[in-house]
């Protein structure tokens, strides 16, 4: 692997583990105008504003509770990476919910988020 292609790795990896661990605002610069984000067994958000929008939903929820994410792996290969992990949310020191997730994002040769397929438990 050449320097400049761990670099492009690395920064997909940095880009994914964020979106994962709910850092939705610095991964905004990266997607693709036709994004598809498919939530399996929910929806598919088709379209960057789309995906916003969400995003937007899932902050305001972010707000209130506490989250603590747990980041298992992070696989990269070629223009795919996988992570996974589990989230836990917390609201006056009651656990609401604990999932465990795995997303798989795919970039495009312009190295924008082109698919997102997320698996939650």
């Amino acid at each position: 692997m050449t320097k400049s292609s761990e670099s492009h790795v690395l920064k997909q990896k940095q880009i994914a583990e964020a979106f994962s661990n709910g850092n939705f605002d610095l991964t905004f610069p990266f997607l693709a105008k036709t994004i598809e984000w498919n939530i399996i067994g929910d929806k598919t958000l088709v379209g960057r504003e789309s995906v916003i929008e969400n995003w937007k939903q899932t902050s305001n929820y972010f707000k209130t509770v506490t989250t603590k994410f747990t980041t298992f792996n992070v696989i990269a290969e070629n223009n795919c990476v996988a992570v996974n992990g589990t989230g836990e949310f917390i609201r006056n020191g009651e656990q609401l919910s604990y999932v465990s997730a795995c997303d798989v994002y795919i970039f495009n040769d312009n190295n924008e988020l082109q698919r997102i397929d997320s698996y939650c438990i």
